[in-house]
C-alpha cells in the first residue's frame, strides 16, 4: 500500500473513532489499578530524572547522550521491550534507541517519539539539577528528559496494571533533535521506518499550558533555513543609480527582504531575517551565527548576504512560501544578481481529523480522570519537532512531557506537580488505545 493510501485509511479509521460513542463514563476495575500504580511511580520516577538531568547530554556530546542512551536500554529490557541502539558516528551524532513491545496485534500500534540530547553542551555553566519546592531546575529538565521519565512511569504503571502486554509500541528516542545530523535521509530513517508500521504517534515533549490551563497540541510548524546572496557592480558611489553602475548589492538584499515581508506571508507562517551584511566584502562566518563585511562610503557595495528561517503549518505551504520568495529573487535591480537556496529542516505536522479525534479520546481519559478538558493549542506557539518528520503518515498527540518554563535557557524549569497527572494521562490513554 503506498504513503497515501496509508494516510487516508489510517484518517478514515480514526474518524469512525471519532464519530462513535465514547467510552463509559469512569474508570474501570483494571484502570484504577492503572492509575494507582502510575501514582506509586512518582518517587522512583524522580529519582531518574534527577540521574538523567545531572548526565550531560549536549548533542555534540557524544558520550553524555550514549551514557543517558544506555539508562534507558536498561529500563525499556526491563519492561520486556527488544532494545537496539542505532549508532550515527559516520554524521557525528551519538545515535538513536529504538525499543519494541509486541502486543496483541489487536489494538492501536503506538509510536512513542522522544529525545535524549538537550542544547546545553559541557560548556555550559548551567549543568545541575536542583529542586525548590515544586520545581525542579536543570539542564534540559523540561525540553525532555521529564517527558522521558513520564513515558518510562507509564509503561511500568502498565505492566502492573496489565495493560502493557497486549500493547503494540515502538519508541524511537533521537539523540540529536536539538542539532539534527545530515542527511536527515540518515538521521530519520529510523523515526520514518516506525511510522510506517504506525497506527498513530505520541511525542513526550514538554506540556503547554495557557494561564495555568494544561494545552492539548496536534499540529507543530516545520522550521526550515534559507541563504539569500547577492551581488552587484561595483565602482564609486557617485555613479550609483545609473544605468551603468546599478543599485549596489546592499539596495538589492534590501529590496528582496522587504518584499518578502510585503508579498510573501501567509497566514500560520512566518519568515525571519536572522542576520544580513553587505559590503565591498560580505560573507557568512563558518559557524553561521554570523556574518562580516568590508567596505568604505564612497564605493558601491559588490557584495551581500542573509540568512533566516521559515516556518509553516503544513509542507504544501513551505512550497508556496518557497516558491514566492524565489520569485521575489527572480527580479533583480539593475546591475544586480541574487540566487536562494532553502536547507532543508524539520517538516511540519499540519492539524488533521484523525489527530482530532485522537484529542478527544484524551480529552475522555482527562474526564475520567478528573481532569479539566484540553483544548487545542496555537500551533504558532509551539517549535518545531521530530513529530513532523512522521506528520504526513499518521496521526498524532504533542506534548505529554511535563510543564515547565525556560526550555533551551539556563535556568530551564519542570513543574514537578505534573509529573504525576501526566504519567497517569499518558498510561491510561494508551491502555485504551492497546484495546482491541
Amino acid at each position: 500500500m503506498n504513503r497515501l493510501k496509508t494516510s487516508a485509511a489510517v484518517l478514515a479509521a480514526f474518524s469512525v473513532l471519532a464519530a462513535g460513542p465514547a467510552s463509559a463514563a469512569g474508570l474501570s476495575t483494571q484502570e484504577k489499578k492503572l492509575v494507582a500504580a502510575a501514582g506509586a511511580e512518582e518517587a522512583r520516577s524522580l529519582a531518574l530524572l534527577e540521574t538523567l538531568v545531572n548526565i550531560n547530554s549536549g548533542t555534540l556530546n557524544v558520550a553524555g547522550v550514549q551514557d543517558v542512551g544506555k539508562r534507558l536500554q536498561t529500563e525499556f529490557r526491563g519492561l520486556g521491550f527488544d532494545v537496539r541502539w542505532v549508532p550515527m558516528n559516520e554524521i557525528g551524532r551519538a545515535g538513536h534507541l529504538v525499543a519494541v513491545h509486541k502486543g496483541s496485534g489487536k489494538g492501536k500500534r503506538m509510536l512513542l517519539i522522544g529525545h535524549m540530547d538537550t542544547v546545553f553542551e559541557p560548556s555550559s555553566p548551567f549543568q545541575k539539577y536542583v529542586v525548590r519546592g515544586d520545581i525542579a531546575e536543570g539542564p534540559g529538565v523540561n525540553d525532555m528528559k521529564g517527558g522521558l521519565v513520564i513515558m518510562i512511569g507509564a509503561l511500568r504503571a502498565m505492566k502492573a496494571a496489565g495493560t502493557l502486554k497486549d500493547a503494540d509500541i515502538t519508541v524511537v528516542l533521537t539523540g540529536d533533535e536539538e542539532r539534527a545530523g545530515r542527511p536527515l535521509t540518515t538521521s530519520r530513517a529510523d523515526l520514518i521506518n516506525a511510522a510506517k508500521a504506525s497506527d498513530l504517534a505520541l511525542e513526550f515533549e514538554g506540556l503547554a499550558q495557557e494561564n495555568g490551563k494544561d494545552m492539548a497540541s496536534i499540529a507543530r510548524r516545520s522550521s526550515t533555513d534559507w541563504t539569500l546572496k547577492v551581488t552587484a557592480k561595483s565602482g564609486h558611489s557617485s555613479g550609483i543609480f545609473s544605468d551603468a553602475a546599478g543599485y549596489g548589492a546592499a539596495y538589492e538584499l534590501a529590496r528582496i527582504v522587504d518584499a518578502f515581508r510585503r508579498e510573501a506571508r501567509e497566514v500560520n507562517a512566518t519568515f525571519n531575517v536572522g542576520y544580513m551584511a553587505a559590503g565591498t566584502t560580505a560573507a557568512a562566518n563558518e559557524t553561521d551565527t554570523g556574518a562580516a563585511a568590508t567596505g568604505k562610503t564612497n564605493i558601491i557595495p559588490a557584495q551581500a548576504v542573509a540568512r533566516g528561517d521559515l516556518r509553516t503549518l503544513s509542507n504544501a505551504q513551505t512550497e508556496s512560501i518557497r516558491a514566492k520568495m524565489a520569485a521575489i529573487v527572480s527580479q533583480p535591480l539593475g546591475g544586480a544578481k541574487a540566487e536562494i537556496s532553502f536547507q532543508d529542516g524539520y517538516p511540519a505536522m499540519a492539524p488533521s481529523a484523525g489527530s482530532r479525534a485522537l484529542l478527544a479520546k484524551l480529552n475522555e481519559v482527562n474526564r475520567d480522570l478528573g481532569l479539566a478538558t484540553m483544548p487545542e493549542l496555537d500551533p504558532l506557539k509551539r517549535g518545531a519537532g521530530d513529530i513532523g518528520f512522521v506528520g504526513d503518515l499518521l496521526p498524532g498527540l504533542i506534548g505529554f512531557g511535563a510543564a515547565g518554563e525556560g526550555a533551551h535557557a539556563p535556568g530551564e524549569t519542570m513543574e514537578l506537580k505534573s509529573l504525576d497527572r501526566q504519567t497517569k494521562r499518558a498510561a491510561l490513554f494508551m491502555s485504551r488505545m492497546a484495546r482491541p
